[in-house]
């Protein structure tokens, strides 16, 4: 689990988030979602470390995160993955050469270890035969779905994706989502996902913190988001058009 205690967060004079109490809970889907410019990005960003908090803490199953001791955190940040908005693919390595990357940062696997651990998570974002490629060769899904296999490579125990359906057909994006739900709880991992995807957030919100100008407004799930009467996020749902990929549960 993931607690966020009373975060704030400081540009200059300007303060983007305003202490900010939520959690992230292990073995489920956890949404942060906003309109641009909410701070659901800082936020996602002080999680992972590339921002520091001025204010708070991160507690990753107790550990405060920025105060550990710089070997400790680096033991850490073993145990997350990211999925990066753009996937973020090396160009001029191969799928498989981007997939264990993390392995040769990480690990003193051998090759064959490697090689294994990387096929392993190709096949579980149903990526086979892709190895040789380079992610010029790939369509836009195939792209994702092989940065999720770079995020499970060193199997992380917290999942990052930021905007993981951002420039992705309703079809595609559906396959992501359900991706994403699969790997979460066969591998139980503590997933957070930074979205505005309104279909992402009905169909796979299994706890969903909704921060709007820099503050936590409503927490809850996709399955009493659409009945809430809290006024501001009802704003945010209903301005979204809702496309057909959307299933009754």
């Amino acid at each position: 689990m993931i607690i966020v205690d009373n975060v704030s967060k400081y540009f200059g004079e300007k303060q983007v988030l305003h202490g900010i109490n939520t959690q992230f809970e292990e073995g489920k889907v956890n949404l942060i979602i906003g309109r641009s410019g909410s701070g659901k990005t800082v936020l996602m960003k002080c999680l992972v470390g590339l921002f520091t908090p001025e204010e708070g803490k991160v507690l990753y199953s107790g550990r405060e995160f920025h105060h550990l001791p710089d070997n400790e955190k680096l033991l850490l940040r073993k145990e997350m993955g990211m999925v990066f908005q753009g996937s973020a693919l090396f160009d001029s390595m191969t799928i498989e050469e981007n997939v264990t990357f993390p392995l040769d940062m990480f690990t003193d696997q051998s090759e064959s270890e490697k090689l294994d651990r990387a096929n392993f998570c190709l096949e579980c974002v149903d990526l086979e035969n892709v190895n040789k490629l380079y992610p010029a060769e790939l369509s836009g899904g195939m792209k994702k779905r092989a940065a999720i296999a770079r995020a499970l490579a060193c199997n992380p125990k917290y999942l990052f994706f930021d905007e993981p359906n951002s420039g992705l057909d309703p079809k595609t994006s559906l396959l992501i989502d359900e991706l994403i739900t699969k790997i979460t709880h066969d591998f139980n991992t503590t997933t957070v996902v930074n979205t505005h995807d309104l279909n992402s957030i009905i169909t796979i919100g299994e706890t969903i913190s909704f921060i709007y100008q820099g503050h936590l407004e409503w927490r809850g799930s996709s399955d009493n988001i659409l009945t809430s009467d809290n006024a501001t996020l009802n704003d945010f749902i209903y301005a979204q058009p809702l496309t057909q990929r959307i299933r009754p549960k």
